[in-house]
């Protein structure tokens, strides 16, 4: 485990930019939603302007809502991301949040068989950038749903225990089936799951974060601002 800690979110998206760039400029990038990775959009934008580059970019989840809706996590991506000239726009391939739900999973299911490597039966991501709750959830598997996130299928679909929306997600087989997987996470309200999942403290199996795992040959790196590492050093 490779455990990366920044003064701030600007410092941490910061580097974790770097860190894509330098490593994955012709590779399949997994990209995921929620409010974090909004700066490291905006900075990785700016400096992929200035490079040529092959990347192809999937999705970890998403929201089932039209592209153009604010919660669509393609939506922010677009507006923050790919609006680098660099980006070739043929490279992008969206969950299609606006298709019927069990349709849409079978669909990028195949999307990704057909253009990821397969390895071990599975689709084979070079990188997967995962967000975290401060419930334990990532990707769109809550706690309730853990078993879910188990599924033998490469993608499942989610339910949000709050508000009901379903949601589309990859499943733990096919994220801990990629080369290497970053969780990248910022705030003080991710402290005390963070601490929980990295030093196994607690109830932590209960969180489907905990259950991210790379397969044999495969890395796992966490990015982090002083506010979510606090706990770590106490």
């Amino acid at each position: 485990m490779d455990i990366n800690i920044y003064k701030t979110s600007d410092e941490l998206a910061e580097n974790l930019a770097n860190h894509i760039i330098s490593n994955y400029l012709n590779n399949n990038i997994a990209l995921s939603g929620g409010s974090t990775p909004l700066k490291l959009f905006k900075v990785l934008s700016k400096k992929l302007d200035k490079l040529e580059n092959k990347m192809k970019f999937y999705w970890v989840d998403e929201r089932c809502v039209p592209p153009e809706s604010d919660e669509s996590n393609y939506k922010m991506a677009e507006s923050f991301l790919f609006n680098s000239k660099k980006i070739n726009r043929e490279n992008i391939y969206r969950i299609k949040g606006e298709n019927q739900p069990s349709e849409e999973v079978t669909r990028y299911s195949k999307t990704l068989r057909n253009n990821l490597d397969i390895v071990g039966n599975f689709p084979c991501f070079d990188l997967v950038i995962l967000g975290l709750g401060d419930d334990g959830h990532t990707a769109s598997i809550f706690p309730y749903e853990l078993n879910k996130f188990k599924n033998e299928s490469d993608c499942v679909l989610a339910t949000h225990p709050t508000s009901g929306q379903k949601r589309i997600s990859l499943s733990e087989k096919i994220i801990n089936n990629s080369k290497e997987i970053i969780f990248h996470v910022s705030g003080s309200g991710k402290k005390n799951v963070v601490d929980e999942i990295i030093n196994k403290r607690g109830d932590y199996e209960k969180y489907p974060a905990s259950h991210i795992k790379p397969n044999s040959g495969g890395k796992i790196s966490w990015y982090l601002d002083f506010e979510a590492a606090d706990n770590l050093t106490k």
